[in-house]
C-alpha cells in the first residue's frame, strides 16, 4: 500500500501523522509512505528524523485580522491544490491522510477530487479550519473527543468516527506502586509538572515559586519538575537554593513519562491532545494550564471538554502561580475522593485501541487486507 500523510506547522499535527504512519508500517512493513508539508514548518525536522520521505507544498495559514498576507494566502490555496493533483499523479497512491492544520486541505482537497480514498484525523476538541473545510469531500473524519462532532456539520457526521489520538501504546501496563516503587519515591504524594519537551515559562515560574513558598512545609509531596531541555539552567537558577530540597526532583527532560505519569496523584501541564489523551488512558488527576499561544486556543477547549465532565480542573494560564498551584494541589491532595472522581471520569475519555480502529477503517476506504 502506497500511502501520503499531510498535517504540518505544529507537532500537535505532526506527531499524530508520524504516530498514523508509524502504525501502518507495524502492519504492513512494505508499505510506502510519503509526508506533504511546507518548507517552513516542524515537518521539515520531525519528519525526517521519522525516516519518511517530505514532499512541499507552499501554502501558508489565514491572518484572524485583515491583512494583505490573506490575498497571497488565497491565491496560493487555489494554486496548490493544482499542485498537489499533479503530485498524487505522478506518486499514485492508495490513500490520503490528513492530520489538520492548513497544509492538510490541498492534498486532501486533490486527493478528493482524483477519487482516492481520503481520510482527516482531528485530535482537538474543536476541529481546526482546515478539517472543517474538508468535510464534505473526504471519506471518514476521525475523531479523540466526542465535542468536535458539534463542529462537523450535521449532513457531513456520518463520515465521523471516534476513535481516539494515535500513538505508542505501552507494552505493560504499570500500576501506582510499581511505578512509586521504580522510581524509588518514599513521600506520601507525587505531584508532577511538566510544560513540554521544550517547557512552559508560565509552568515553570510558578513551580519554582511554589517550591520556595510552599514545599518545604509539605515534606510529605514530592515535587517532581520537569523543566524543559532548552530552559534547565535558567529554571535551576530561578529555583535557587530550593533546587536542593530533599522533596524536589528537577529534571531536564522525561524519558519514561508512562512511568512517570503512573506514580503521580497529581498532574500539572498544558493540554494540547495528545497529553490529554496519554492522562486519559493513565487515569490520573490532572491539573491542566492551557497554552495561551495556540491558534483557536486550542488547548483551553480541549481541557475545558475534560472539566466540564468533571473529568480534570482547569486553570487559564494567565491565572497561574505559585499560589493557585499551591491552592490546586491542596485540593486534590487533602480530597481522596476528589482525585478518584477525577482518575475515573478521564478514562472515559480513552480509546487504547486507538491504532487498531485507526487501521482498521483505513484499510477499508483503501481496499486492502490487513
Amino acid at each position: 500500500m502506497k500511502v501520503m500523510m499531510t498535517g504540518g506547522g505544529t507537532g500537535g499535527h505532526i506527531n499524530p501523522a508520524i504516530a498514523i504512519a508509524d502504525m501502518i508500517k507495524d502492519n504492513q512493513p512494505d508499505a510506502e509512505i510519503i509526508f506533504v508539508g511546507t518548507s517552513k514548518g516542524m515537518e521539515n525536522r520531525l519528519v525526517p528524523r521519522a525516516g519518511y520521505q517530505l514532499e512541499h507544498i507552499e501554502i501558508q495559514g489565514l491572518k484572524r485580522s485583515l491583512s494583505l498576507s490573506n490575498i497571497k494566502t488565497a491565491f496560493l490555496t487555489l494554486t496548490s491544490v493544482s499542485r498537489a493533483k499533479k503530485l498524487l499523479k505522478k506518486e499514485k497512491p492508495d490513500l490520503v491522510v490528513g492530520t489538520g492544520g492548513y497544509v492538510c486541505y490541498p492534498l486532501c482537497r486533490a486527493a478528493s477530487a482524483l477519487k482516492i480514498p481520503t481520510a482527516v484525523h482531528e485530535s482537538n476538541a474543536v476541529p481546526g479550519l482546515a478539517v472543517r473545510m474538508l468535510s464534505p469531500y473526504v471519506d471518514i473524519i476521525f475523531t479523540n473527543f466526542d465535542a468536535a462532532s458539534e463542529h462537523i456539520k450535521p449532513k457531513y457526521r456520518n463520515k465521523i468516527i471516534k476513535v481516539g489520538n494515535p500513538g505508542k501504546r505501552a507494552d505493560r501496563a504499570v500500576t501506582r506502586e510499581q511505578a512509586r516503587e521504580a522510581l524509588g519515591i518514599k513521600q506520601r504524594f507525587n505531584v508532577l509538572v511538566y510544560g513540554g519537551s521544550l517547557g512552559a515559562d508560565t509552568i515553570n515560574n510558578a513551580a519554582a515559586e511554589f517550591a520556595k513558598k510552599y514545599l518545604p512545609n509539605r515534606k510529605d509531596v514530592l515535587l517532581t519538575h520537569a523543566a524543559g531541555v532548552a530552559n534547565y539552567e535558567e529554571v535551576k537558577q530561578k529555583y535557587g537554593d530550593a533546587a536542593d530540597t530533599e522533596n524536589l526532583q528537577l529534571l531536564d527532560y522525561i524519558y519514561d513519562m508512562p512511568v512517570r505519569q503512573a506514580a503521580a496523584d497529581v498532574i500539572i501541564c498544558r493540554s494540547g491532545a495528545m497529553t490529554t489523551s496519554e492522562l486519559a488512558e493513565a487515569g490520573r488527576a490532572a491539573i491542566f494550564v492551557p497554552s495561551p499561544n495556540v491558534t483557536d486556543d486550542q488547548q483551553y477547549k480541549n481541557a475545558k471538554a475534560l472539566a466540564d465532565k468533571d473529568a480534570a480542573l482547569l486553570i487559564r494560564d494567565a491565572d497561574f502561580n505559585a499560589d493557585t498551584m499551591n491552592e490546586a494541589i491542596e485540593k486534590l491532595l487533602s480530597d481522596k475522593q476528589l482525585r478518584e472522581k477525577l482518575c475515573e471520569n478521564i478514562k472515559e475519555f480513552a480509546i487504547p485501541d486507538a491504532n487498531e480502529r485507526i487501521y482498521d477503517n483505513l484499510c477499508k476506504i483503501a481496499g486492502t487486507g490487513k
